[in-house]
């Protein structure tokens, strides 16, 4: 595993890229697939003529239609928002041991929006969307603290982007089962159930994966199980309990531990009152939070859920064509381009900077072939069969996925996961989560209706708001690349800029690791009171 590119924060043996830790967290990633799956095939299905007979929706307005498919999208982020609850409260008793008892509520609870025949009407939809956002809140929400917790610095980018990959092949798989059943299978109720009774699937299978989990051993250390964590360490890193590599991380998180529990105590309770007691751990909170709403501002949401209606606002019409174009191969290929190497390489704000701006150009020139063309107008007849303009709009929309992908996509998730204390990381990053999944709901409850409203102002409402984050982020997020987890709240030290931040850190960072890798000089620190990094943010 070592032979991909990483920059590393000190020597490193070459043992600690092993096959340990990249399975951890393939396996606990693996809960993505479901996100994707549901973005990919929700909106799909229910275009199909054969859902819409059923329920009775091919008789209704375009208003109506637009309201009860905008529904039956958005109440999934709801419940997901709601499992994030439930994440908060099982991870004071287990990282890993949970997600097998998550995994199978997933696997069973979405069954029941298959269980639904038209006599009980959209109202088991209605629940089933809910609960299966609940059970996939719960179980992936974990997925990017755990893999933050066990991973190398080096790699961590890396590891959290396997969350990415994994909704990306989720993607892919539910868009060519739509597609499948809209080719092969005649119109009926079993066409378009197969494709909710899929999601069975992956539930099943991050269920068995979840046993093989190695618990996280900075987690082991806030739960007082000292032995147990030196010897799951010891194990991720392919290192004996006593290497000078194993023994330094080993004490950098015994002693930040220690420290952040002296500061909020080790009750539930304790790392949440300081969350929002801290005007420092608000604004990272804030930070956090703000880059999933610059991520849902790019659009994404409205073109995973709405590809039909976005495609036929260009002028392309019916739900095959709409599944072909969509572009989920470009999307997966740009995502394993970021995991392998931009992440870990070119870091976090360069990659947002050029998304935005790659991104926002090609949203831009969408909206003004609308504009002038009027392709509505002529192609949902279907009488009109896609000119040279059509032609260059699809292309923008796949350079927009080319941005998009390797920056906006999962860029945001590993940000989360790397900016916080062990003592508050899981509350804050359902905290950051929940607001994704908050926007994503407004994204998906309104988009339907923004496109009746707007036309092709929509594209130019999404690309603004990308050109917009480009200044955000250069004044607002520090880089994060290569930082260890427990230096992190270095880069938002008082007076520092947040674009000279990663610099000034690193240069630390590289001064006390020369020193000596088992007994770093801590300069004009105290060792007996604080870490080797400074906490006086904590204050």
């Amino acid at each position: 595993m070592g032979h991909f590119s990483h920059v590393e924060d000190r020597h490193t043996p070459k043992e600690v890229y092993n096959w340990r830790v990249y399975f951890a967290a393939s396996i606990s990633t693996f809960a993505a697939v479901m996100i994707g799956y549901d973005a990919a095939f929700i909106g799909t299905s229910i275009a199909l003529p054969s859902f819409k007979v059923e329920f009775g929706l091919d008789k209704v307005s375009a208003s109506k239609f637009a309201f009860i498919s905008a529904n039956i999208v958005s109440l999934y982020q709801a419940g997901y928002a709601y499992g994030l609850v439930v994440v908060v409260s099982t991870n004071w008793f287990a990282h890993g041991i949970t997600a097998p008892s998550l995994a199978l509520s997933l696997a069973t609870l979405s069954a029941s929006s298959t269980a639904v025949r038209s006599k009980t009407g959209l109202r088991i939809v209605y629940a089933g969307r809910v609960i299966v956002g609940l059970a996939i809140g719960a179980a992936s929400n974990l997925a990017p603290i755990y893999v933050a917790e066990i991973s190398p610095p080096a790699i961590r980018g890396r590891l959290i982007g396997l969350y990415e990959l994994c909704w990306q092949i989720g993607g892919v798989v539910g868009f060519w089962i739509n597609y499948g059943v809209s080719i092969h299978v005649p119109p009926s109720r079993r066409q378009w159930l197969i494709a909710f009774a899929v999601q069975f699937i992956p539930g099943g299978l991050l269920f068995v994966g979840a046993w093989f989990l190695t618990e996280s051993p900075r987690w082991l250390v806030s739960r007082d199980r000292n032995n147990h964590a030196l010897r799951n360490l010891s194990y991720l890193r392919n290192l004996p309990d006593d290497h000078p590599y194993v023994v330094q991380e080993y004490e950098s998180i015994e002693r930040t531990i220690a420290y952040e529990r002296g500061l909020v105590g080790a009750g539930f309770l304790g790392p949440l009152r300081n969350v929002f007691t801290n005007k420092m751990l608000i604004k990272r909170l804030l930070i956090g939070s703000s880059l999933f709403a610059w991520q849902n501002a790019t659009g994404i949401n409205a073109i995973n859920y709405y590809s039909p209606t976005i495609f036929k606002s260009i002028g392309i019409t019916g739900t095959n064509t709409a599944l072909l174009t969509t572009g989920v191969y470009v999307k997966l290929v740009g995502s394993l381009i970021w995991l392998l190497y931009l992440v870990d390489t070119l870091g976090r704000r360069y990659l947002l900077i050029v998304g935005s701006i790659g991104g926002g150009i090609s949203m831009y020139y969408i909206g003004a072939y609308i504009a002038i063309s009027k392709p509505v107008t002529t192609a949902f007849d279907g009488s009109v069969a896609l000119n040279a303009g059509g032609r260059s709009a699809v292309a923008f929309f796949y350079i927009w996925t080319i941005f998009y992908s390797p920056t906006w996509n999962g860029t945001p998730w590993v940000v989360g996961a790397e900016f916080f204390p062990q003592h508050v990381r899981t509350f804050t990053q359902a905290c950051m989560a929940a607001s994704n999944w908050l926007y994503g709901f407004l994204i998906a409850r309104f988009t339907p209706q923004m496109f009746l409203a707007m036309g092709y102002g929509v594209y130019i409402f999404f690309a603004s708001l990308m050109m917009l984050s480009i200044f955000y982020v250069f004044f607002v997020l520090p880089e994060t690349k290569q930082v260890p987890l427990e230096r992190m709240e270095e880069l938002f030290a008082p007076g520092l800029k947040p674009w000279k931040a990663h610099s000034v850190v690193m240069a630390r960072v590289h001064e006390q690791n020369a020193v000596g890798a088992k007994a770093p000089e801590r300069s004009s620190r105290d060792l007996s009171q604080k870490p080797s990094h400074d906490h006086s943010e904590y204050s």
